[in-house]
């Protein structure tokens, strides 16, 4: 008796991908766009719902794939409506997405790696360094089961790669997925409303830009200079904010987006008048947005946002300067909202010693 193969994930598939497998089945090639159909637009959740696929397909895809690799271990949701869910991957790994309600907008916040090596001083992903990038289908999988968690009217608008991990590190597995995202017969995004957060890492915004397609770009700055940067965001220091800058220029220039800049506001750190005053010459010239982000609390490391006074302050220079400025609410503050702080429970309460 011959052993039984593992399952794969079917989001690892592209459309082609998907395609192919239909034929090698002896199916028509249309089926891969019914099967898409049934993940992306009717939410499913299993493949015996797929009622226009024919048995016979839909019992080699029960044999073959997994709709869902993950489990989810630990879901939040906040009073503000937002939801946060701990997965747990097949290897014991964990990762977070977040599902953010506004009045018109149903936004995702995705992961893509398991952990982060750029060491940024105020947020928890990378506090116990990188394990693995994530596959394309892992990304993916967060989308769905974020999407799953929506009304039946209610319809994702935008997502945002601004979860654990840093996405220009994991570009092989991250553009599929943010391609299939874009896809009509997927979930059918616009690019426009697809953004991509990074450290600032040059060679991957020129690659991010050489792709041909014009996702937002969104560059997480939290310093105006390189002697307070490398304090905040250590792989600074061999990158520096000429490099950065320049190759979020070139990504302007390429694909027409207007890049996006996030500053963390760190009190007592980043937070002063004339770190604004920096930051508006940095910017004034350039077709650019900063987007302030308040410090969300993370229990080891002891770091708050300024006062509401302070930042107002803070966003009166920046107007000064004659740059676009936004100042982000807090969402789901009341359910460990900052990133990798939900991981980061799951991996202590893992080590602590059991009761004697």
């Amino acid at each position: 008796m011959s052993a039984t193969l593992p399952l794969t994930r079917l989001t690892d598939l592209d459309r082609a991908g998907l395609s192919d497998w239909c034929v090698e089945q002896g199916a028509d090639a249309y089926r891969a766009d019914q099967i898409r159909r049934w993940i992306f637009g009717k939410r499913v959740g299993h493949f015996d719902e797929m009622h226009d696929v024919p048995v016979a397909l839909r019992a080699k895809l029960k044999d073959q794939f997994m709709l869902f690799d993950a489990q989810v271990v630990r879901h939040q949701v906040a009073s503000d409506r937002t939801e946060k869910l701990l997965c747990e991957l097949s290897d014991g790994e964990h990762l977070e997405c977040v599902l953010m309600r506004e009045t018109s907008r149903r936004t995702v916040c995705i992961s893509t790696q398991v952990g982060c090596a750029m060491g940024c001083v105020f947020c928890a992903s990378g506090l116990n360094g990188v394990k693995r990038n994530l596959a394309t289908g892992e990304i993916l999988e967060q989308v769905l089961r974020l999407d799953r968690l929506l009304g039946p009217e209610e319809r994702i608008t935008n997502v945002v790669v601004m979860g654990i991990g840093e996405p220009l590190a994991n570009l092989k597995a991250l553009l599929p997925a943010l391609d299939t995202l874009n896809e009509k017969g997927a979930l059918g995004l616009g690019a426009r409303r697809i953004t991509v957060s990074t450290v600032g890492l040059p060679d991957g915004i020129r690659a991010l830009a050489a792709h041909g397609k014009p996702y937002n770009l969104a560059v997480s700055l939290h310093a105006p200079n390189d002697e307070l940067r490398n304090r905040i965001v250590p792989v600074n220091a061999r990158i520096g904010l000429d490099a950065i800058l320049a190759a979020a220029d070139d990504y302007f220039d390429k694909t027409g987006r207007r890049v996006t800049y996030e500053y963390v506001l760190l009190r007592g750190i980043n937070d002063e008048v004339e770190h604004a005053r920096q930051l508006g010459a940095l910017l004034s010239d350039r077709n650019a947005h900063v987007n302030l982000i308040p410090m969300n609390p993370v229990e080891p490391l002891h770091l708050d946002a300024p006062s509401v006074v302070q930042m107002r302050k803070f966003v009166n220079r920046l107007e000064q300067a004659g740059v676009n400025v936004t100042l982000r609410k807090r969402k789901g503050a009341d359910i460990d909202a900052a990133c990798g702080q939900l991981r980061l429970q799951e991996q202590v309460g893992a080590i602590q010693p059991s009761p004697t």
